[in-house]
């Protein structure tokens, strides 16, 4: 199940199952709707049953990581390099206490590394019994790897709010993470719910608005009618 397969069913079952492109609803509008539908559910999920499926999970498979000075300030340096990836990730999916990173860690995907917030990297030197091991944390979007001596790309795995955002990220032989034809991450389950709440939320609102057919940047008098098959 696609996106465009998802934003077609919806178009299609407010359309009646007529054949009817008088419609002034556009897809890529459908698409971005279902994009915030999708995260707002999947949060509301997750808080209730604490659980995160596989379907809604995605793999950046090989994030690269880059040696920086650990200054955020371009002219000021602090001598202290650290271990960043080279590109900001995408948003995750905003969970009750914290973002929805599933994973993060060796490039086989298998040995995970601990996820920590920022302020703690100065306390970890003086851990006693995990001062040696790796770490991970977001900041401004990059991700950051505490110990990261040796590794040259790193393994993310979450729920993002936005799956498209996913394109810009390749595997090792250039396939990209994500694109048109890939399955998209929403449990077929949820699909029966988020097309009710489009179809009674937006698409009522937008099935409501009156065109401009005059092309005088103008609505045009009169109601605005359902959408008829004038092809039969």
């Amino acid at each position: 199940m696609t996106l465009n397969e998802i934003a077609y069913n919806i178009l299609n079952t407010y359309r009646g199952g007529r054949l009817n492109h008088n419609e002034h609803i556009s897809l890529d509008q459908i698409k971005f709707t279902v994009k915030y539908y999708r995260a707002m559910m999947l949060r509301r999920d997750m808080a209730k049953n604490g659980f995160v499926s596989n379907g809604v999970e995605q793999d950046i498979r090989c994030l690269e990581l880059e040696i920086i000075d650990a200054s955020k300030c371009c002219n000021l340096k602090t001598n202290c390099d650290v271990y960043r990836t080279k590109h900001t990730l995408p948003k995750f999916v905003r969970l009750s206490f914290n973002d929805a990173i599933t994973y993060a860690g060796d490039a086989t995907g298998l040995t995970s590394y601990q996820i920590i917030e920022p302020h703690m990297v100065q306390w970890l030197p003086y851990d006693k019994f995990t001062a040696g091991k790796k770490k991970v944390y977001i900041l401004d979007n990059y991700l950051y790897l505490y110990n990261g001596s040796g590794d040259g790309a790193i393994n993310v795995r979450g729920i993002f709010e936005d799956p498209e955002k996913l394109t810009k990220f390749t595997d090792c032989d250039g396939t990209p993470c994500y694109d048109d034809n890939s399955e998209y991450p929403l449990p077929m389950d949820m699909l029966q719910m988020l097309t009710q709440g489009i179809l009674s939320g937006e698409m009522r609102i937008l099935s409501g608005s009156i065109n401009d057919t005059t092309n005088d940047a103008a609505q045009d008098k009169g109601s605005p009618q359902p959408p008829t098959n004038k092809g039969k």
